[in-house]
């Protein structure tokens, strides 16, 4: 099966990039299962059941998240109701919500869908790697097609995690600093792993946000407000092939589509 995981929507930009370009990928590449990470997708932090409620119309299965899932206050009650929303499974016990699942595709087949925070600059929460193990064998006893969103600043992490999960998940995708990554690849046990799956949004921006808002912060240390960019829209992420007698990957493959009637 071919699952396309989408790199982090930013405000309404990569909500039109969602809208706009997921129903010609899916017919184009033959999707039967679409994955993003939305923890910016409202006005560039956080998520509301409005703008979830967008993605699922626009062809989106399962929206994963990160360290800004908490940013709009009304998802503390809509995460525990609609599950086809992740917060990252490594925050501590009683935190609402729930950080793994397994979902039915179209065709009917499941998938399960991990999602975790990296510790490496960021807040400290569980072990990623101890949580994500825990998870992968839970979700087996369902399914052997397994995608993991590690949400982490650092590099290493990343790579590290996914080395410790090869072969245990079908794939990786690292969300969180924007820049998509081109070391796509299959590790040696069969898992797909990519460090970065980039962002959904406006490129000409620092990482989503107006220039000159992020400018005039860097040069003057001076606390300001960073707008959401809104020029030059691309949705970048990843294709996986995925054989699902065995949930290993087949192929990997980056994506980078940009709106060209903006």
């Amino acid at each position: 099966m071919n699952i396309l995981f989408i790199g982090d929507i930013v405000g309404s930009p990569g909500r039109t990039a969602i809208a706009r370009l997921v129903p010609g990928l899916k017919d184009e590449l033959g999707i039967d299962f679409v994955i993003a990470n939305a923890e910016n997708a409202s006005g560039g932090s956080g998520v509301t059941a409005k703008v979830a409620a967008e993605l699922f119309a626009s062809g989106v299965d399962v929206l994963t998240s990160g360290d800004h899932i908490w940013k709009k206050s009304e998802i503390f009650q809509l995460i525990n109701q609609e599950k086809r929303i992740l917060r990252p499974l490594n925050y501590p016990e009683g935190a609402p919500g729930r950080g793994a699942n397994v979902f039915k595709s179209a065709n009917g087949v499941k998938v399960g869908v991990i999602n975790v925070n990296g510790r490496v600059f960021m807040d400290a929460l569980e072990c990623p790697f101890k949580t994500a193990f825990k998870a992968c064998e839970e979700l087996r006893r369902e399914t052997k097609i397994i995608i993991v969103d590690v949400h982490a600043e650092a590099t290493s992490e990343k790579v590290a995690l996914g080395w410790y999960l090869d072969g245990k998940v079908s794939a990786i995708f690292g969300t969180h600093t924007h820049i998509q990554t081109a070391d796509e690849k299959i590790l040696p046990k069969g898992t797909a792993y990519l460090t970065d799956a980039g962002m959904t949004g406006p490129y000409d921006s620092v990482i989503g946000r107006n220039v000159e808002d992020v400018l005039t912060r860097f040069l003057s240390s001076i606390p300001v407000k960073f707008n959401v960019a809104e020029e030059n829209i691309q949705l970048h992420g990843a294709l996986v092939q995925i054989d699902e007698k065995t949930g290993s990957a087949v192929s990997i493959l980056r994506i980078q589509k940009k709106l060209l009637d903006e």
